[in-house]
């Protein structure tokens, strides 16, 4: 199903959430030989589940599955926290996270934080940069997710990220459909038309982000309102 707009409300963009989507991923991993897994990258133990869908280094070869090489390990650790407690729900990630303990997350997060993130396979035209950085200069996008959009701390980098991705997340917020902890993200994607919305999605995208060292401290999952009934 494609978002369609009515004036500045739009439809939400279908997720990665279906009983389908589920099967095929775990059909995917349990076709995959282990050692095949982690043939380019010693990938842990732990992470072998993660693999199937973002990549033994993080990067996603599917569209809507986000990239997670190069993200701030305190983002990491976040997001996994959210889907373990409920507050995010997703068919595949509920499940995996269900019986990670915090030691866990950090774990994880250190991993995929310390991966490098595959460059864009594609090239921006001159009007997708202009269109892209007017729209991230209006709405302040920097400000939380760092010049590069490359993400600090708990915000998470944007550059490099699958686009049809960062378009159904944007499009979830713009709906207020999607579990934002403080609202900032809500409130930011309430002024986004559709036309916004893709063209933000292409640009970042389309974007690398500079290294951005690992840390090696453990992160503690953040304190979070109950998961909604």
């Amino acid at each position: 199903m494609k978002s369609t707009s009515t004036g500045n409300r739009l439809t939400p963009i279908r997720m990665i959430t279906s009983g389908a989507a589920a099967a095929f991923g775990t059909a995917l991993f349990l076709s995959v030989p282990h050692a095949a897994l982690a043939q380019d990258v010693a990938v842990p133990q732990k992470a072998q589940v993660c693999v199937s869908c973002h990549g033994a280094s993080g990067n996603s070869e599917l569209p809507n599955i986000p990239n997670i090489a190069q993200q701030p390990k305190q983002f990491l650790v976040s997001a996994l926290y959210q889907f373990r407690e409920g507050n995010r729900k997703n068919d595949m990630m509920t499940p995996v996270t269900a019986g990670l303990s915090n030691a866990d997350l950090n774990e994880l997060a250190a991993y995929f934080s310390s991966q490098k993130l595959t460059p864009p396979k594609g090239t921006l035209t001159p009007e997708q940069l202009a269109v892209g950085a007017e729209l991230t200069q209006k709405n302040n996008c920097i400000a939380c997710h760092a010049k590069d959009l490359g993400g600090q701390q708990h915000i998470p980098r944007l550059a490099g990220q699958r686009q049809e991705y960062v378009k159904a997340q944007l499009t979830a917020f713009h709906n207020s459909t999607r579990f934002d902890m403080d609202g900032v993200m809500t409130s930011a994607a309430q002024g986004l038309t559709e036309k916004d919305i893709d063209a933000l999605s292409k640009y970042v995208s389309g974007l690398a982000p500079s290294a951005q060292p690992p840390s090696a401290a453990p992160v503690k999952p953040p304190v979070s309102p109950p998961a909604k009934k």
